[in-house]
């Protein structure tokens, strides 16, 4: 896959190589939880098996190793409760507190790795238990020590757990591990510098050629990633062209069109069968989502119920940074051409219009009530029209103006002239 159709000619090979990185072209999913926990419970079964069987070491009565054992196991399985716990507390401080989008504790692997492993020393420790006790008067100090071992692991796994947990309800940690997010998706996306006029809209389809649209049959979902590298191999063996009206982070509901096949036949089964739904944003290839959630817990904290202009004045902190850093890159990604170089997939990416506005419109007003919220605003805008290219200004000086405007109206005293020119 060459990456977007805009790009020359000549650096196709390095463009496509680069392009294998983006998350457009394959989808990251996590490891299933459930399967952790099944792969860690036969581990634990196996080696419960096999560790008593075992003659290494000094041997020990069998009697008090049994008891400790299941003294063991038993101890560290109530630890479960202490995940569930600390999940449920976490999550619900960070909605009522941030916003109820989110979830980084809960989608942290820590969770449910802790969560496995613990099933797993269980496992290990009741059939290491009833191995013993069934076939063996004596046992080898090995199956003690690796009991033990397990256990000071599940305990390093608490701890770290704990940790992560307090770090969730701390707005700084929040703020930042929403920014880190953020810039490893910009990173994978964004890899070409910002050019006016470089890069161009996507061609439209072929004059005459008859567009059939794919309309999605199930209940309302939220898209979360699209398998852009089977498309195009679809497409290119269909010699089609897909057209996608919606982007990760979109909803769709039943009869709206997901996308628009030109040139041939597409089964829908297999455009379907690209898209991974659920029922919220994820920062996969979502990169609005950042800016969304910083947004909001502005939003939330410049709400007459809060009123925490500082929270709000932190969280324009992280925006500033996320504006500074896709103002010098280009934006126009959706476009996937085959190793022919011919356009096979084109998806809807947001704009630097699109990124403003969800990182600014929905600020200025209920800044307007607070005279530091205001003042920061101003700062930020100011500063991005001192940072950012030229062709990139005119939507922030707009909001500039008013920002200028609605301070100057409502606090005379304190707000500084704007300057000339």
């Amino acid at each position: 896959m060459s990456g977007s159709a805009d790009d020359p000619a000549r650096p196709r090979a390095r463009e496509h190589r680069r392009g294998r990185r983006s998350p457009f072209h394959s989808p990251t999913r996590a490891m299933r939880r459930d399967l952790s926990q099944l792969v860690c419970a036969v581990g634990g079964l196996v080696l419960g098996v096999l560790v008593p069987r075992l003659s290494l070491g000094p041997e020990l009565d069998a009697g008090p190793v049994v008891t400790l054992l299941f003294t063991l196991g038993f101890g560290v399985i109530s630890l479960v409760s202490i995940i569930y716990s600390m999940l449920f507390l976490v999550l619900q401080f960070s909605a009522s507190t941030f916003t109820p989008r989110l979830g980084l504790f809960r989608d942290d692997p820590i969770v449910w790795r802790a969560f496995a492993f613990t099933v797993g020393v269980f496992v290990f420790c009741i059939t290491s238990g009833l191995a013993i006790g069934a076939r063996r008067a004596t046992v080898s100090t090995l199956v003690p020590g690796t009991a033990m071992v397990l256990t000071l692991v599940s305990l390093a796994l608490m701890r770290t757990l704990q940790t992560r947990a307090f770090n969730s309800i701390q707005l700084g940690h929040s703020l930042t591990a929403i920014a880190t997010r953020a810039h490893r998706v910009f990173d994978a996306l964004y890899v070409r510098p910002y050019s006016p006029g470089g890069a161009t809209a996507a061609p439209p389809p072929a004059a005459g050629a008859t567009a059939t649209a794919v309309l999605w049959s199930g209940p309302a979902v939220v898209v979360q990633q699209i398998d852009v590298r089977a498309l195009v191999g679809a497409a290119r063996e269909r010699d089609c062209r897909i057209d996608f009206l919606v982007a990760p982070g979109a909803t769709v509901s039943r009869g709206m069109t997901l996308a628009e096949v030109t040139g041939g036949e597409l089964p829908e089964a297999v455009l379907h069968g690209a898209l991974e739904t659920g029922v919220e944003r994820t920062f996969d290839q979502d990169p609005d989502l950042p800016f969304r959630l910083l947004a909001d817990i502005a939003l939330r904290a410049l709400s007459p119920a809060v009123n925490d202009p500082a929270t709000a004045v932190e969280s324009l902190d992280r925006l500033e940074d996320l504006l500074v850093r896709l103002a010098g890159c280009e934006l126009r990604i959706g476009h996937f051409s085959d190793e022919d170089g011919r356009l096979r997939v084109a998806l809807p990416v947001p704009d630097w219009e699109r990124y403003v506005r969800t990182a600014v419109d929905d600020l200025l007003f209920a800044a307007a009530a607070s005279p530091m919220a205001l003042r920061k605003m101003r700062d930020l805008l100011a500063g991005l029209v001192e940072r950012i290219p030229e062709s990139r200004r005119g939507i922030v000086r707009d909001r500039l103006e008013w920002v200028d405007r609605a301070g100057s109206e409502r606090y005379p005293l304190i707000w500084p002239a704007p300057e000339a020119g």
